[in-house]
């Protein structure tokens, strides 16, 4: 089962490798990692999506609240929540297939941000299955780079 999670955490060196370190200790694989400054300069929020068993991450949670660095641990299991992905892909794009690429971007509300004279990137962001749909599509097209930021999660709501 894949688990999204959130901690709050103090902004100070080596707190990213704890945190990943009691993942990796249990052999989960972190599908998805983003970590970024708050609206409170010392405190960051990372979003860590992985899969795993229930009663393990549930385990995993409890000795994530239990550093000294961590302010507070949100699990979204049990919670509406909204989630985005960022992602830049650089795709083959002759003069005459350019239009074809525009059209897709378009569909998936993306941005053209870079034109060279063989190439376009485009970026994307939005859920898992909107960004792997947008791949599938640009794929036949030649895909020369592509890059994921990785998801961000916050409560829906008054949370």
């Amino acid at each position: 089962m894949k688990h999204t999670i959130a901690a709050m955490v103090e902004n100070k060196p080596g707190v990213l490798a704890r945190i990943s370190g009691l993942f990796s200790a249990r052999a989960f694989n972190i599908m998805s990692l983003t970590v970024g400054e708050t609206e409170v300069s010392d405190v960051s929020r990372m979003t860590i999506v992985v899969k795993g068993d229930d009663k393990i991450l549930e385990q995993v949670g409890k000795q994530l609240n239990k550093l000294p660095d961590v302010i507070k641990v949100i699990d979204f299991k049990n919670e509406e929540f909204i989630d985005r992905d960022l992602m830049l892909v650089k795709v083959n794009a002759s003069k005459a297939l350019r239009g074809e690429i525009i059209e897709i971007a378009n569909i998936f509300r993306a941005n053209i941000l870079d034109v060279s004279a063989d190439t376009m990137t485009i970026e994307l962001t939005g859920r898992e299955t909107k960004l792997e749909g947008a791949i599938r599509l640009l794929r036949p097209y030649g895909i020369k780079e592509m890059v994921r930021a990785g998801v961000v999660a916050m409560s829906r709501g008054r949370k």
